[in-house]
């Protein structure tokens, strides 16, 4: 065995021959360890460092550094079931480098769980939501966990006029509870069918919308979240070839996330549309209602689908007829470290129909704080 190799071994041990002998002196002195702390030091402490910031790479022989599990960005993210995937069966099952071992024939489940505890006491700031929050992304739904996250939404009209419309928004996370929006809409429609005239596609920009979204309480004990959001929506598009408002909007509006037994899930939005500046346009009020639950191909870290039923109202705050809609969806990932998802739909309109033709709806999202949109898979 040469130098390095005897060197590696030596600090591969000390951990535990170190936790061997502390341990007895802390019982003799009445200290009681944390849940999981001595399987922690046993198992993961070479690697991840007795406080948790992650071992120096050089020191012990891996090409790439340990995360910091005491940075609560990034510590607080991710749900425990996940944490437990790449603990069990390794980093591969997330997409992950294969330096991080299974353990999952030297460790019981429950030891796992109680490692995992231990890990989450690392982490200072507790105000950060739990990764628990972060539901499958409906349609029309807004979630109510901030994110770090770039989502394209298709709608395409099955009947009458053909549109095109899609929109592309970019969220950006910043303090434990809060969340920077910014979506711009843009599409195609067909123009002039039924006229003499052969009809043609015009395509345009539609009004850019910037939001503030801040969570107001997440409380994993009863699993629910809830967020205030309050977005503008410029008019930025033309009015005239029908691909903005014209006028300036606020839409300030309450998102809650609720977690149910069964790995089920429910998420309500209730808001306002406020047109400002004497523009135009009526006041109007949106309810917004998904409720689903999430189901895995392959083991409990295999893929993810989250069939969803959405039920969606808006109208006239004045006496205007309120619209309906059914939404049936199925949300899915798309890559084993499932930070790429996909959604696919169809608007059902159920009532006040004139005029409102059913629409197939698509949804991509990549959660760019897990990883690049070609990683992982």
């Amino acid at each position: 065995m040469g130098p390095f190799l005897r060197l590696t071994s030596l600090l591969s041990a000390w951990p535990v021959a170190v936790a061997a002998f502390v341990s007895p002196v802390l019982a003799q002195k009445g200290t009681v360890e944390p849940p999981g702390q001595a399987l922690y030091r046993q198992a993961c402490a070479h690697c991840h460092g007795w406080d948790g910031t992650g071992a120096r790479a050089a020191l012990v022989a891996l090409p790439i550094q340990p995360p910091d599990f005491t940075d609560s960005r990034f510590a607080s993210r991710e749900p425990e079931a996940d944490w437990a995937g790449i603990v069990t069966l390794g980093g591969p099952i997330r997409g992950f480098d294969r330096w991080m071992p299974a353990f999952g024939e030297a460790l019981k489940r429950e030891e796992i769980d109680l490692i995992l505890e231990y890990v989450q006491s690392f982490y200072p700031d507790k105000s950060w939501p739990r990764g628990e929050f972060n539901l499958p992304l409906a349609q029309a739904t807004e979630k109510a966990f901030p994110e770090d996250e770039v989502v394209l939404r298709t709608a395409v009209s099955t009947g009458g006029e053909g549109a095109l419309w899609n929109r592309l928004t970019y969220e950006k996370r910043f303090g434990s509870r809060n969340q920077l929006e910014i979506s711009a809409p843009f599409g195609w429609k067909e123009v002039g069918r039924g006229l003499a005239s052969a009809s043609r596609w015009e395509g345009g920009v539609g009004d850019l919308a910037v939001g503030w979204k801040r969570v107001l309480w997440a409380d994993l004990g009863v699993g629910s979240i809830g967020s205030f959001t309050l977005e503008a929506v410029l008019p930025t598009g033309n009015e005239t070839k029908g691909f903005g408002n014209g006028h300036t909007v606020l839409e300030p509006f309450l998102t809650t996330g609720q977690l149910l037994e069964w790995d089920a899930f429910a998420q309500l939005q209730t808001g306002l549309e406020l047109p400002l500046g004497g523009g135009g346009g009526e006041k109007e009020g949106f309810l917004r209602l998904a409720v689903g639950r999430t189901f895995t191909a392959g083991g409990e870290w295999g893929r993810a689908f989250s069939p969803m039923m959405e039920f969606l109202g808006s109208g006239e705050l004045e006496g205007g007829a309120w619209k309906w809609d059914l939404l049936p969806q199925v949300h899915f990932t798309l890559n084993r470290r499932q930070h790429v998802m996909a959604n696919v739909g169809v608007r059902l309109p159920l009532i006040e129909r004139e005029g409102r033709r059913p629409q197939l709806v698509f949804l991509v999202l990549w959660d760019w704080f897990d990883g690049g949109l070609l990683e992982g898979w």
